[in-house]
Order: structure tokens, then sequence, then C-alpha cells
């Protein structure tokens, strides 16, 4: 496994972007030189994330969310284990 995260990555598990042993392990999110903690779903290359808007949802129960463009970094909290790489 890679120390280096995918460049897109969302939370919400019916997402095709959706990876729960790399959820598992804690994403770091940098917006704007802001460390974030409320986002559901960030794409580095494009530069943006997703935040949930307050506790809205839509008719279906999946939250609202806005967009939010700007500079992108993310990481790892906690490194690979032996389990993972090998």
């Amino acid at each position: 496994m890679d120390d280096t995260p995918p460049d897109r990555l969302s939370i919400n598990q019916r997402s095709p972007f959706f990876q729960q042993d790399l959820l598992e392990r804690g994403i770091g999110i940098r917006f704007k030189d802001k460390v974030r903690h409320d986002v559901e779903e960030y794409c580095i290359s494009e530069g943006w994330i997703r935040v949930a808007l307050g506790k809205k949802v839509d008719r279906n129960g999946n939250a609202l969310t806005l967009k939010l463009v700007g500079p992108v970094e993310a990481w790892f909290e906690r490194p690979a284990t032996e389990a993972e790489q090998g």
C-alpha cells in the first residue's frame, strides 16, 4: 500500500470513490492552508472539497453538500500496517 492518498476519495458508501481500507487509516485534509475535519469528498487534481451543509438532508436522507474550490492537500493520519503492505 502506498503512503500517498488517492487523488479522489469519498466517505459516502454509494460513491465509486469510496475505499473503506484507506478511510480506516484516517485522512487529513488541508484546504486553503486550513486543516478541515468536515470533508465528505475531495479531489486534489481538480482542487475541490465537498462539505456537509449543516444537518440538512434531501428527500432520500442523503446529506446536502457544498462544493468549495481551492488548493487541497491530503495525507494519511496513520501509517499502513504490515498486513496491508504485504
